[in-house]
């Protein structure tokens, strides 16, 4: 099984229907009085190498750098037990520190109020006057997405998550460079556009089969007032044993203006 495993997964790559540059391992031919050649493999390798390198480069010098971040939005919101949601949010963040929302109906009642940090989740439910207060462990919980608060602002921001020099391969596209990689969670693959280098989506499998967990996050609506494209329009779909869609549209943002972040427990609430 040892020796027959990798053949089966070299055939499948070759038949792949997208033709996907993988990083080899080339045999270098040595004797007493010649210098190591490179063979054609080995120059394929070093240039694969060095395009996936230049490719997450221009990646990530798109990353949005920011002190403060707030936005108004339009969230679209369905899931697996037929909950099907249109809310308004407000969201405001201090980069590693803090998360704040408050998310209304239609009608602009606010419904519930967010406050999250590096180590924490509290929510106030201001309609059943309800106090959550969870780790930050509950993001994984309610999302299926092994989020952290810096990951958490990265997604609402719009820089991409999960996303480290770990890449090992790239396959091409009608004007898209999609980026392959593995990461402690998931084999993971960005898709960005040819020319601008602008994120176009993530799609993200877990390495448990177990749990048939599959991650589709896109990005679209490029606009560039602040000077830095900023993507205004996303969608996250997750599936596991739960089904999860949301759809951001954001309609103001602004980067690095004075902030709060109000969040008082009010005394007749009841902790939930």
């Amino acid at each position: 099984m040892r020796i027959l495993l990798p053949i089966i997964l070299f055939a499948v790559l070759l038949t792949s229907c997208r033709s996907t540059r993988k990083i080899q391992t080339a045999i270098v031919k040595k004797d007493s009085t010649q210098t190591s050649i490179l063979s054609d493999l080995e120059k394929a390798r070093l240039d694969s190498i060095a395009f996936i390198k230049e490719n997450y480069a221009q990646l990530q010098a798109r990353r949005i750098n920011y002190t403060t971040f707030n936005a108004k939005l339009d969230v679209d919101y369905d899931d697996a037990a037929g909950n099907k949601l249109n809310l308004n949010a407000q969201i405001r963040l201090y980069k590693d520190s803090v998360i704040w929302a408050s998310i209304t109906a239609i009608l602009g009642i606010e419904g519930l109020r967010v406050y999250i940090t590096r180590d924490s989740v509290k929510i106030l439910d201001k309609q059943s006057k309800v106090y959550l207060a969870r780790s930050v462990a509950y993001l994984t919980e309610v999302t299926a997405l092994p989020l952290t608060l810096s990951s958490l602002q990265d997604l609402l921001v719009g820089n991409p998550i999960f996303l480290d020099s770990t890449l090992h391969a790239y396959s091409k596209g009608p004007s898209t460079i999609s980026l392959h990689g593995v990461t402690a969670f998931f084999k993971i693959l960005f898709t960005i556009s040819e020319q601008e280098k602008q994120l176009l989506s993530t799609k993200l499998d877990d390495l448990d089969e177990t749990r048939n967990r599959t991650s589709f996050l896109s990005y679209a609506e490029y606009d560039a007032k602040t000077g830095t494209p900023f993507s205004q329009r996303r969608t996250i779909s997750v599936s596991e044993k739960k089904k999860l869609n949301v759809e951001l549209r954001f309609k103001q943002y602004a980067f690095n203006e004075t902030l709060s972040f109000p969040f008082a427990i009010p005394k007749n609430y009841r902790r939930g």
